[in-house]
């Protein structure tokens, strides 16, 4: 049975969940990571977490804040725990704001999503590395948000620490590669998990020729990559935007 840590599945509508669903029916035992308050402070809001784990058969989960320093070895000593081994790793997790453009970033806006975004997705991969005992079938995703492929007006600080993931990606797979470890990244495109406003909405969907990403649509990629079938595919950054126009 394979087994995988999912950060950031904390919302019914967010493609962490749509990603531990996938995997649950392909038959990987998953641990799922959740941090809600990220969420209650957003204009989308919090989910009910008890509702959230009972939709995906109640599986071993744990709340951890991974700004905090140490957060990530402790999140995977408590999945190895229950898990026994982890065999995928799967970065979802993000903070999304506050931000802002060039005159209105600050230090603080830059520091808070670097350690979410970036350092905690880096020290995810150390302590998977240093837990995977180089049985086949070790997988890392990322997870990047295309600012390499056009402008993210107003996200100076979210667009700086999601590119260092796309940027790391052919280097963590080249450290890994020997161990049986396949590192990818995927930029899901833009995906309706609650959080556009109807400006935002409408501006984008008219640049969609397939319409908003729903987030079962990452899901799938993400769900092949980590499978048997995805076994040849590593160090590339994935883009999944369904032809998005910019």
């Amino acid at each position: 049975m394979r087994t995988a840590l999912i950060t950031g599945v904390s919302r019914r509508a967010g493609i962490g969940f749509a990603i531990a669903r996938r995997l649950i029916a392909d038959g990987v035992t998953v641990f799922v990571h959740h941090y809600v308050p990220h969420d209650r402070d957003r204009p989308w809001g919090a989910d009910h977490m008890p509702a959230v784990l009972a939709l995906l058969g109640s599986p071993p989960d744990a709340a951890f804040d991974l700004a905090v320093p140490g957060a990530p070895a402790g999140l995977m000593e408590v999945a190895v725990e229950a898990l026994g081994h982890v065999d995928i790793l799967i970065c979802n997790h993000a903070s999304s704001g506050p931000d802002g453009d060039l005159s209105a970033v600050t230090d603080e806006m830059l520091d808070h999503h670097y350690a979410v975004n970036t350092r905690a997705s880096l020290m995810l991969v150390q302590a998977f590395a240093a837990q995977h005992d180089g049985r086949p079938g070790g997988r890392v995703v990322l997870m990047t948000s295309g600012q390499n492929l056009g402008p993210m007006r107003g996200q100076i600080a979210y667009a700086t620490s999601k590119g260092a993931l796309a940027a790391i990606t052919a280097t963590l797979s080249d450290t890994l590669i020997d161990r049986g470890i396949t590192v990818n990244c995927v930029n899901p495109g833009p995906v309706d998990t609650g959080w556009p406003a109807p400006d935002v909405r409408a501006a984008v969907g008219e640049r969609m020729p397939l319409g908003w990403a729903e987030p079962d649509d990452p899901a799938r990629l993400i769900a092949w990559l980590v499978s048997e079938e995805g076994r040849w595919v590593t160090g590339q950054v994935l883009n999944s935007e369904g032809g998005f126009r910019r």
